[in-house]
C-alpha cells in the first residue's frame, strides 16, 4: 500500500523554482544524455500559456514535478519525476492524477507521453495507470536509445 503524505501540495511552478526542477531532470530523467531541460529551457515552459509545470511539494521541498503541454484535442506529458528519496510514496500518481483532471476539465480526447525504452519501471508505472504503448521511436534521446510512446484515451478515466 503507498501512503500520500498528508502534507503535499501541488501547485504550479514558480519561476524562481525553474533551477531546482531542471537540476531533478538532469539527475531523474536525463542522466546518461545530453542536457536538455535546462533552467532557461523550464522557465520558458512556466510561461507558456499553453504548458502547464506542475510540483510537488512537501514541507515547502520540491520533491517531485511534472511539465504538460495542452493542445487542442491531447496533451503531451514532456517530464515526470520524484526525487529518489521521497519515491514509492504517491506522489507520481498524485502529479498524473491531476494533470488527466486538466486535461478533462479542458475536455481533451487523450495525453501521450515518451520514455525511455530501457526504463521498464516507468512503463510499469504508466501502464498501471492505463496508459498503453502505442508506438516506439528509434534513437529518440540524442540519436541514440529508444523511446516508448504511450498514449491514454481520457474517456472516464475519472468517472464522477
Amino acid at each position: 500500500m503507498m501512503h500520500i503524505d498528508e502534507n503535499l501540495v501541488l501547485r504550479a511552478a514558480h519561476r524562481s523554482e525553474a533551477s531546482a526542477i531542471a537540476g531533478m531532470s538532469r539527475l531523474q530523467i536525463e542522466h546518461g544524455l545530453n542536457w536538455r531541460w535546462t533552467n532557461t529551457r523550464v522557465r520558458q515552459k512556466i510561461d507558456a500559456p499553453d504548458t502547464m509545470v506542475l510540483v510537488a511539494s512537501i514541507d515547502g521541498e520540491i520533491e517531485g514535478f511534472a511539465i504538460m503541454k495542452f493542445g487542442d484535442t491531447d496533451a503531451h506529458l514532456f517530464l515526470l519525476a520524484v526525487d529518489s528519496k521521497t519515491r514509492r510514496r504517491g506522489i507520481s500518481r498524485a502529479l498524473v492524477h491531476w494533470l488527466e483532471k486538466s486535461c478533462e476539465t479542458a475536455g481533451l480526447a487523450s495525453i501521450r507521453l515518451e520514455v525511455r525504452a530501457a526504463n521498464l519501471r516507468a512503463i510499469t508505472f504508466y501502464e498501471q495507470l492505463g496508459y498503453a504503448r502505442s508506438g516506439e521511436i528509434t534513437d529518440y534521446y540524442d540519436g541514440r536509445e529508444a523511446a516508448v510512446v504511450m498514449t491514454r484515451s481520457l474517456n472516464q478515466i475519472h468517472p464522477a
